[in-house]
């Protein structure tokens, strides 16, 4: 088997419904400039809440690994 360097980043996805849906709204926006992802891993759950203290969205920051390909 080849040898291979992984790179990570970190992103984070937001949504008005879940946490589900903003890690993956996170890895499918990814997933349209990246190539070959690995592996996503949630790292933090959040939410940003207006000034009544009402939930007004989910936030999920993720490690993302995908295969480097360097030059």
């Amino acid at each position: 088997m080849p040898e291979s360097v992984y790179k990570v980043i970190e992103l984070i996805g937001t949504s008005n419904d879940s946490w589900e849906k903003a890690a993956t709204n996170a890895v499918e926006q990814a997933a349209k400039s990246l190539r070959d992802l690995r592996v996503a891993e949630v790292v933090k759950l959040d939410m940003q809440l207006d000034e009544k203290g009402k939930v007004e969205a989910y936030r999920a920051k993720l490690n993302v690994s995908f295969k480097f390909e360097g030059t």
